[in-house]
């Protein structure tokens, strides 16, 4: 069952989850045999895993799940089949499908800020103590990656794979030359910044209007840093002014500031990373550590520096203390289903791959930092530093299971602003009947979700 919309769709989720109540496995049904030293026979088994596309490295992608594959068919006799999601809308279809049929994957690698949405499904495994046990202990893993994996430290289902704090890469050698002395901290400043670097066909900004994760993402950090949660209790804020002020500054610098490439209507955050990479742009937006991998093979190669995106929000001359966001609680939880009957093999997969080997050879290919605590201390690359300082001043997301909704809601006035954004402007009256919608359409996902 598809959705042509997307809203309401976690209330869709919980009410099919409530309706399967008694139809999953149960703790019983555990898959494979467990031998006193732990291991797990999962011979002539194969355990279902959802991750997403990693587009910026699809074959390497491929190729580590091969690898991965095969160490696991060596320790416990067990196949691995892997299926992926390409969007943040795929993402909760693919949890909405599942939890309607009661069947799927196994295992999925979700986004942080879908676990709540998950939780909220009641169709995914609460972790017991002995279930941490199986995966290598809590104490495994890097105890601030553990913010979102539930709504309490005694309610988890999200174990942590990697963590992706958000930063902003620049080109030192475009700033020296247009005489700006070190990075901006306030999102004025970035874009005057930017209009110096501007010149011909190098703009002073990277980013892509039509990537299918991150734009709402600058939209809920200047709303956060200005003040509004956009979720307080349980009352959605998407109709203040402080979200209506964040769409236009992040519009603005394609139909005002012309401080972004025109074609950039188009990007996703690959296209803007390949701008960066060949030394057309000042600064790159929204990236992770993940872009490492690309820029040191790249024409900017030592040329560039990661640091944090700004604190300050639009309109602002200083943080407030307690809302810098500096980066959303960022990076990829594996939930195991609890229709699952496989569930001994899937926390056997999630203990391989979080092991201190595997999370090292996982940074190294991928870039993103582990989320096992010991292979995050023994990184030492000085240019992991503003990701370790993003990460510290991160906030998390609301916790709510109606969160996938209004993450989508946000994305979605960019998604209808696409042709006014090519056109070269967004019509004001415009942007607040798409925000209204959103506010809307959110409010009543938020209202279902505190009733449930």
């Amino acid at each position: 069952m598809r959705f042509k919309s997307t809203t309401g769709l976690a209330a869709i989720v919980m009410a099919a989850a409530l309706a399967l109540t008694g139809c999953g496995s149960g703790s019983g049904n555990s898959g494979g045999s467990t031998s006193s030293d732990g291991k797990v026979d999962g011979t002539g088994k194969t355990l279902n895993v959802l991750t997403g596309v990693l587009a910026q490295y699809p074959e390497q992608q491929k190729q580590w799940q091969s690898d991965i594959a095969a160490k696991f068919k060596a320790e416990t006799g067990a196949d691995v089949k892997f299926e992926t999601f390409a969007s943040a809308n795929d993402e909760l279809t693919r949890i909405q499908t599942s939890v309607v049929s009661g069947q799927g994957p196994d295992i999925y690698g979700l986004g942080t800020t879908f676990t709540p949405t998950a939780y909220a499904t009641k169709a995914f495994v609460t972790l017991s103590d002995d279930d941490w046990k199986k995966v290598g202990g809590k104490d495994r893993f890097n105890q601030a990656a553990l913010g979102i994996s539930g709504p309490d430290k005694d309610h988890q289902a999200g174990i942590p794979f990697v963590s992706r704090p958000f930063v902003m890469a620049y080109n030192k050698d475009l700033l020296a030359a247009a005489g700006i002395d070190k990075p901006a901290t306030s999102w004025d400043e970035l874009a005057a910044q930017a209009k110096k670097m501007t010149n011909g066909d190098t703009y002073g900004i990277a980013t892509g209007y039509k990537d299918n994760y991150d734009p709402w993402k600058f939209i809920w950090a200047m709303s956060v840093q200005a003040g509004n949660p956009l979720v307080d209790g349980n009352q959605l804020k998407m109709d203040d002014p402080t979200v209506k002020k964040a769409y236009q500054t992040y519009f603005g610098w394609l139909t005002q500031d012309k401080i972004v490439d025109p074609a950039s209507v188009g990007w996703s955050a690959s296209n803007a990373l390949a701008a960066f990479a060949s030394g057309k742009a000042g600064y790159l937006m929204m990236t992770t550590a993940t872009s490492i991998p690309t820029l040191e093979k790249s024409a900017v190669a030592g040329k560039y520096e990661y640091t944090l995106m700004p604190t300050i929000a639009p309109g602002e001359t200083q943080s407030k203390s307690d809302a810098e966001a500096a980066s959303i609680l960022s990076g990829d939880n594996l939930v195991v289903a609890d229709y699952s009957k496989q569930k001994d093999l899937a926390f056997a997969y999630i203990k391989l791959i979080t092991s201190k080997e595997e999370q090292l050879n996982y940074q190294k290919i991928f870039g993103d930092l582990p989320a096992n605590a010991e292979a995050l201390a023994s990184l030492t690359d000085p240019k992991l530093k503003p990701m370790a300082d993003a990460a510290a001043k991160s906030k998390a997301t609301p916790f709510t299971g109606a969160w996938g909704d209004i993450q989508l809601a946000l994305l979605n006035v960019t998604v209808q602003s696409v042709p006014d954004l090519a056109a070269g402007k967004v019509d004001e009256a415009a942007l607040e009947s798409r925000i209204k919608d959103a506010q809307n359409k959110g409010q009543a996902s938020l209202d279902r979700a505190s009733k449930g």
